[in-house]
């Protein structure tokens, strides 16, 4: 079991559909005569718990926090210059959304520095509001527990660069 030793009981973790969570215990199931079992992972921010299968967790994209270089990298990100393209904005939030839901940082970086407006250019939808609000409450958790920080610092952390860049 592989993956059981890949992540503890205690240990930050990221789904990425729901973004971080935390495994809270390892249950066992008798399903249909075959002991299977469950990593309980708890997300606080939407009062989720999720029952993964140990041996699919790897396969569903459960992966550890990233380290301070990775999310170096993904903070990189956001001093990069916002590609403009010219698609429908159904197509685009279509895109943010997979990407957001990919659990890759780097990607809900671009996601974050593609939507943030600063108070010059603050004409933004509702759905970009929604959007670029669920990105940086993902990027800024996993900040959070990489840095040590509140979640809130995390997210003035992200804002402060964002203005800076």
């Amino acid at each position: 079991m592989a993956q059981k030793k890949l992540f503890e009981i205690g240990s930050w973790v990221v789904y990425p559909s729901h973004g971080v969570g935390k495994i809270d215990n390892i249950d066992k199931f008798d399903i249909e005569g075959q002991v299977v079992e469950f990593f309980v992972i708890s997300f606080q921010k939407n009062k989720l718990v999720l029952k993964l299968p140990v041996q699919k967790a790897l396969k569903a994209g459960l992966r550890k926090i990233i380290t301070k270089q990775e999310m170096q990298k993904a903070l990189d990100v956001l001093f990069q210059k916002v590609k403009k393209r010219k698609l429908m904005w159904s197509k685009r939030a279509q895109e943010y959304e997979t990407k957001i839901n990919s659990g890759d940082p780097i990607a809900i970086a671009e996601v974050v520095r593609d939507l943030y407006k600063d108070g010059r250019d603050s004409i933004q939808s509702f759905s970009e509001k929604q959007i670029y609000q669920i990105a940086i409450e993902r990027l800024a958790k996993e900040v959070s527990i990489v840095d040590q920080i509140e979640e809130e610092e995390a997210i003035k952390k992200l804002e402060m660069i964002l203005q800076a860049a």
